[in-house]
């Protein structure tokens, strides 16, 4: 397929390579950053406009930070509607509002195309070894029809719905519960390094039981060796909480645990965390306990 594929970030780019390796024919933008060089010399053609770059497509790939870049992406000036092939599908696998995703999902459908919103999960690690999971909403028909993109970017590629905004709602509840598992991983070690325990030897020992969980075998380890770059910065999954907690004010729905989630990843900015990985909301708990999982190297 001829593939525009905009946003080539910490996920993007390793997505965008296995669709050229592939054998599908991509395009792009210079867009926040230079083009990276493994995709220029992999065949990925730079295009002067989004608008140029979906024209010359047969589906168009958005993965950009937040709601508003991706209605920039869409719908701003020499954006991907200006260059829109009646015909084509609109494929949005950034995280943002699911209620934002139907108006986007109209607008295009207007234009005579389809519209898949289809946010994913697993980080550059799944990125880069195309094992994303990959959440979906839209027409079973383009759902089909974009089917063998997801299959070289992911494993666990589910529809959850055939209403636009299915995937996005989807992804908003995995983002609570990884923010959940992640303040319960880093109660736990702070728990016990505050009791005099080893906390290596307390997650080795949780990985063999009931708590062992992705969480505690990845970021658990971060906790301990204290590797807080980058992966899923803290601001990103801010953002996500945000639209979870906006939404349950809008449904009339309590999150009570989301809510004090947020509130740590406050802390952490507070402590000039924004930057880290998600995993780093440890700090804001070791903070209160006065008592760190381990030093920092």
């Amino acid at each position: 397929m001829n593939i525009a594929f905009i946003g080539l970030g910490i996920m993007g780019a390793p997505m965008a390579g296995h669709l050229i390796a592939a054998g599908h024919d991509l395009f792009t933008v210079q867009h926040r950053s230079p083009t990276p060089k493994e995709l220029v010399d992999a065949g990925i053609t730079v295009s002067d406009s989004i608008a140029d770059a979906a024209n010359r497509a047969e589906v168009v790939i958005v993965m950009v930070p937040d709601t508003p870049d991706v209605e920039r992406v869409l719908f701003g000036e020499e954006g991907v509607a200006a260059g829109l092939q009646k015909g084509s599908t609109v494929v949005d696998m950034s995280s943002i509002s699911p209620t934002a995703t139907k108006g986007f999902a109209k607008r295009i459908n207007e234009l005579g195309c389809d519209y898949v919103d289809a946010p994913v999960s697993g980080g550059e690690v799944g990125a880069k070894n195309a094992a994303l999971t990959i959440m979906c909403g839209g027409p079973k028909a383009a759902f089909e029809r974009v089917l063998p993109l997801f299959q070289t970017m992911g494993k666990n590629i589910t529809l959850v719905g055939e209403a636009n905004g299915d995937g996005q709602t989807c992804k908003v509840a995995n983002q609570i519960i990884v923010a959940l598992n992640i303040e319960a991983v880093g109660e736990a070690l702070v728990f016990a390094a505050k009791a005099g325990a080893d906390p290596a030897k307390v997650r080795e020992a949780l990985m063999g039981g009931f708590a062992a969980s992705k969480i505690l075998e990845v970021h658990g380890l971060r906790m301990i060796e204290r590797t807080f770059e980058p992966g899923f910065r803290i601001e990103l999954h801010q953002k996500d909480l945000n639209l979870a907690l906006q939404s349950a004010r809008e449904m009339g729905v309590a999150l009570p645990n989301t809510a004090t989630a947020q509130e740590l990843f406050n802390t952490c900015r507070a402590l000039g965390g924004a930057g880290w990985d998600h995993s780093g909301m440890v700090k804001a708990l070791e903070h209160m306990a006065a008592s760190k999982v381990a030093n920092d190297n």
